[in-house]
């Protein structure tokens, strides 16, 4: 959806749509996720029920910015700079990071289970995007650069985000880490630089019902995820997600899917079997000190 709207070939009421900025899509996602989330929990949880300590909250507007904004952010600009293969690949070696941080501090020990699943799972994304493919990688410095920034970001999030919702109700956590997004755009995009692309009525509904496909329903269902998964195994499982944009784009766009996509999927697949797979010892992630 957002290539079509970015290249003006969404559909309204026989017209075409006016392409709309990625920037003001990004922005838009969050903000309108977190003002229609937030009048939910109003109405049925009441604003009492919404207050939590100035730590905490601190802690949520870190997981918004540091996490879902800024990996965003750098992704769109390192497609810029290179070609989506290889912002995909850099941003999803985030499993390998995931594991060398909690490997490092002692959370997890670095089993063959572990080790082979992110392989694998790499090894999978890296076909189904192509790189071995005719467009492969194009090593732009500053796109390489800006594609790692977002797989550390994308790895922030997940091990930050799991410790929080250990102690809290995910909808509250969702509400914001959404919110520290929100204002993260606004420090990047002022509203009186929305105001100056004099979108129509036709193209603010896009962005609404955008916001709640893209961000709203999946963020709270990958949320229920991250509080039954182990960061590592939450982060190769959402590996399928380039692997379902190419399936999709197969069976509803007509784009043609290649024999090494089709392994790769294959391999991806296979790489959250095995991470799911129970090992000799059940261990206990505990990334946080307990609360006195």
């Amino acid at each position: 959806m957002g290539r079509a709207v970015f290249t003006g070939r969404v559909q309204t009421g026989g017209e075409s749509l006016r392409p709309i900025d990625p920037l003001i899509l990004s922005q838009s996602r969050t903000t309108f996720s977190f003002l229609v989330l937030l009048l939910a929990l109003l109405v049925l949880r009441g604003r009492r029920r919404l207050a939590l300590p100035r730590a905490d909250v601190f802690r949520m507007f870190s997981v918004g910015v540091l996490g879902v904004a800024v990996s965003n952010y750098f992704y769109y600009l390192a497609i810029q700079r290179t070609n989506v293969a290889t912002a995909i690949i850099l941003q999803y070696t985030a499993p390998v990071w995931i594991l060398a941080y909690t490997v490092a501090r002692g959370l997890q020990k670095p089993t063959l289970q572990r080790v082979l699943a992110t392989v694998v799972a790499l090894t999978g994304i890296a076909l189904v995007v192509g790189v071995f493919g005719s467009g492969g990688l194009r090593l732009d410095p500053s796109g390489v650069i800006m594609a790692l920034i977002a797989s550390f970001s994308f790895a922030f999030y997940n091990l930050a985000g799991h410790s929080i919702l250990a102690r809290y109700d995910r909808w509250i956590v969702l509400l914001y880490v959404i919110l520290g997004a929100s204002l993260f755009w606004i420090l990047v995009n002022p509203p009186w630089k929305i105001e100056a692309a004099h979108y129509g009525f036709s193209q603010w509904l896009f962005l609404f019902v955008f916001s709640i496909i893209s961000v709203l329903g999946p963020f709270a269902f990958y949320f229920a995820g991250l509080q039954h998964l182990e960061p590592t195994r939450a982060v190769i499982v959402s590996c399928l997600e380039p692997v379902f944009s190419i399936a999709i784009a197969a069976l509803l766009l007509g784009e043609r899917l290649h024999s090494l996509q089709s392994f790769g999927i294959v391999l991806v697949l296979a790489a959250i079997i095995v991470v799911q797979l129970p090992g000799k010892v059940r261990e206990t992630m505990n990334l946080v000190e307990p609360m006195e």
